[in-house]
């Protein structure tokens, strides 16, 4: 399975529109998946969680994340995140970093939408959590499909393929 380059992760993570999709767990165990907005910033996955939101509240009690980004168009470009988030800013000091979430914000709405809705929220507070994506604890898988050219079967990765199976053995094919 085709894996991207630092560049092309780099690259990816930088274009507009992408949903950060962020698993943490709830205090009774069960998982809880929320899209998020976020920006990559100096190494760091940055997003922005309400003080009333659950998410919030699970990071507080454990800070460990799965984070998904992907595309819905070819290639289908994938990054998946393991990670510890670190609490930049807690809730009500959203002064010293409002600058971030208006970046935020503009990855994924017009400018003067966002300055509206940045502007229009500002009483709402928020933190600004990160996971350093090049932390020596942080794990971070990608993949896309194969593109023409390359060998097909590299659609999944090998493990997946089951021994004597068409794709597992390219004999049979």
């Amino acid at each position: 399975m085709p894996k991207l380059t630092d560049d092309e992760v780099h690259s990816f993570l930088a274009e507009r529109g992408h949903l950060a999709r962020i698993g943490t767990v709830d205090d009774d165990g069960m998982p809880r998946v929320l899209p998020l907005w976020f920006v990559v910033e100096d190494g760091h996955l940055l997003f922005t969680p309400r003080s009333p939101a659950i998410v919030w509240h699970n990071l507080q009690r454990d800070p460990r994340v799965g984070i998904s980004i992907d595309e819905d168009e070819p290639p289908w470009r994938k990054v998946a995140v393991q990670g510890t988030v670190v609490v930049r800013h807690a809730p009500g000091d959203d002064d010293a970093w409002r600058a971030v979430y208006r970046r935020i914000a503009k990855r994924y709405v017009a400018d003067d939408s966002a300055d509206a809705y940045v502007d229009g929220t500002d009483d709402q507070p928020r933190a600004l959590c990160a996971v350093d994506l090049s932390s020596p604890t942080t794990r971070l898988i990608t993949w896309r499909m194969p593109v023409r050219g390359e060998d097909p079967r590299g659609i999944w990765a090998k493990r997946y393929y089951l021994p004597g199976t068409r794709w597992a053995d390219p004999q049979k094919s």
